[in-house]
């Protein structure tokens, strides 16, 4: 590939202006290849460095070498952008103090569950601002306009507000609780913080993530821990906390059940890889299960399809447990419970 700025960026050797008038002074190409940060410049800086906008116009037509991603954003190139590219543009569209938010923030943040929005990129900007969302950039207005964080160069909402911007867009409760269960295991927000969160925030959008928040100030940590805790408080057994470290007689941690019973030591433990952030958070939940049984709880162990094929025969078991828990002296254990 030609590394010869006329050839790589365009110039009127192939896309005369109209007319094939000579300009009074040469394009300084090199400055144009300077300012364009990942490959894209705006119009406007275009206009400042002499660039005509004939001469905009063709580059950015059929055969041209550049790309118009945005009204008023060009791309030096042509083929597919980047990720980082389409993040660019849609900041240097939305105008000065936006930031990104939703799923395009979050994945810089680096969340997995963050959730896919067909390729649309969530910025937020100043309430006073007037532009309009355009082509896969989706602008929102707002007067609660937090202090960015900076990610790979990026200007990106805080990661409690990110997260309940795309939870919101979210039509499934499950999304919702995965994508919010992530970010809390791994300590990255907090329960009480999205709470306050939506207790700050509009409305719109929030029904499903304040049940999900709401599950998690019980310390319910995950999908199937959520299908888990409705069906226990909708049953007739005394109440059941959640993720709690079960100490024995010495303070040692014997484990962190799913569900607990305190009055008689009953532990309830949800079965399953996929709602564990890895194998080896797995193999370490059944290393408790063991210490907890040797201790003298009764353990339970459904697995998460069991939850919503069969809450009845699921609540059965439970209250055999229950009953067979209440029969014998409660073992020496003490439950302490997590910081939500």
């Amino acid at each position: 590939m030609s590394t010869d700025p006329e050839m790589v960026l365009g110039t009127t050797r192939r896309y005369p202006e109209r007319g094939g008038m000579p300009r009074k002074s040469p394009i300084d190409w090199d400055n144009v290849s300077a300012i364009a940060h990942r490959g894209i410049v705006t119009v406007q800086q275009l206009d400042q460095l002499g660039v005509p906008r004939q001469t905009v116009h063709a580059r950015t037509g059929p055969g041209g070498p550049w790309t118009r991603l945005l009204p008023g954003i060009v791309l030096l190139s042509t083929g597919t952008p980047t990720p980082d590219q389409h993040h660019d543009a849609a900041l240097r569209y939305a105008g000065p103090d936006a930031m990104l938010t939703g799923s395009a923030a979050l994945r810089l943040q680096g969340l997995e569950r963050a959730p896919e929005e067909q390729r649309r990129v969530r910025v937020l900007i100043p309430h006073s601002a007037r532009r309009l969302s355009a082509g896969y950039v989706v602008l929102e207005r707002t007067r609660r306009l937090p202090d960015p964080d900076v990610v790979r160069g990026f200007p990106v909402a805080p990661m409690v507000r990110a997260l309940l911007d795309a939870a919101r867009r979210l039509t499934e409760l499950d999304p919702i609780r995965a994508l919010l269960a992530e970010a809390v295991q791994r300590r990255l927000v907090s329960a009480r913080a999205l709470k306050a969160e939506l207790e700050a925030g509009s409305g719109r959008g929030t029904r499903l993530p304040r049940i999900a928040v709401e599950e998690m100030l019980a310390d319910v940590h995950s999908v199937a821990e959520s299908h888990a805790y409705r069906l226990a408080k909708r049953s007739d057994l005394p109440r059941m906390s959640w993720n709690v470290r079960v100490l024995d007689s010495s303070g040692a941690l014997l484990g962190i059940p799913d569900g607990w019973i305190d009055e008689v030591g009953l532990a309830w433990q949800i079965d399953s890889h996929a709602y564990h952030l890895s194998p080896a958070s797995y193999a370490a939940t059944v290393k408790r299960h063991s210490l907890l049984t040797a201790a003298g709880v009764v353990v339970v162990h459904t697995l998460p399809s069991q939850l919503t094929r069969e809450p009845d025969a699921v609540l059965a078991q439970l209250r055999a447990a229950y009953d067979s828990a209440r029969r014998r002296p409660r073992p020496p254990v003490t439950a302490v419970r997590t910081v939500a």
